[in-house]
């Protein structure tokens, strides 16, 4: 299979995990019914966007009932969904986590955040997710029936080499569930993901909450789909919106053809590099 319909569900978060998973699954039902092959969540779909409420929000693995949901969605709909990312306890730990579902409701892979978001943009944002966060510590393939897929969580996509890891471990397309907020957001968002795309020669995905405005932490939405080319597919805007997208896979065979960047990379500048 080399074409992929995709569905990016830029869902609006609020302080009520049940009225969350409630319009994740309104969202997956609609998806499902375009016949999509791959969802994806937003970072945090299930909790407000705060050091607090990732306390207040953490489940562990094993007994989960937003994983609980997802999974049985998945199933039901026979579809992939790519559960943005949830607070995840693990003995006396927090973390950012994302899971991938298969077709049959099983997790496929799951990525613990690696780079915190810990920034302090004078007179405009600060935030430190370390407070309460501990980073992941491994970079994450999924072997799917599209080939393999590389899974970051929002700041991860700001780390060059992450995302050429994936790439030269075989990953075909990169997906950041993210939470950019309004100073970085309207800065870096789209530069980051065409970055990414362009200089790994595939597709780049980024899957946001929309904005709300009452909340303490203003997303910036605009989920985001970027080719090899390093151009944009479909974009969205700040408002809460379901984005189909279809992408083909064969894109990436021709542009690197016609671009043999990784092919020509200096073997002898990265063993200077190493040295």
């Amino acid at each position: 299979m080399t074409k992929i319909k995709l569905a990016l569900c830029q869902m609006n978060v609020i302080d009520d995990k049940k009225a969350n998973l409630k319009k994740a699954s309104t969202m997956i039902c609609e998806s499902a019914s375009k016949n999509v092959d791959f969802i994806i969540l937003p970072e945090m779909f299930n909790c407000p966007y705060s050091n607090d409420k990732f306390i207040e929000y953490g489940e562990e693995e094993q007994n989960s009932y937003t994983l609980n949901k997802i999974s049985k969605l998945s199933k039901e709909y026979n579809v992939h969904i790519l559960a943005g990312s949830i607070p995840e306890r693990k003995d006396d730990k927090l973390y950012n986590t994302s899971y991938l579902f298969d077709r049959q409701g099983k997790i496929l892979a799951k990525h613990r955040k690696m780079h915190l978001f810990d920034i302090d943009v004078k007179d405009k944002i600060t935030f430190k997710e370390s407070d309460v966060l501990t980073s992941g510590d491994e970079f994450t393939l999924a072997e799917t029936e599209f080939g393999k897929i590389g899974i970051g969580i929002c700041y991860d996509v700001r780390f060059v080499e992450l995302a050429r890891i994936m790439v030269e471990n075989g990953a075909l397309i990169l997906i950041y569930p993210g939470a950019f907020n309004m100073t970085t957001g309207p800065a870096h968002w789209e530069l980051l993901f065409r970055s990414r795309a362009l200089d790994n020669q595939v597709f780049c995905i980024g899957v946001a909450p929309a904005l709300n405005e009452s909340a303490s932490y203003h997303s910036y939405g605009h989920s985001i789909v970027t080719n090899p080319w390093g151009e944009v597919i479909l974009q969205s805007s700040e408002k809460e919106e379901l984005i189909i997208c279809e992408i083909d896979l064969d894109e990436i065979k021709k542009v690197r053809e016609e671009l043999p960047v990784l092919k020509n990379k200096r073997e002898d500048l990265y063993e200077v590099i190493q040295k």
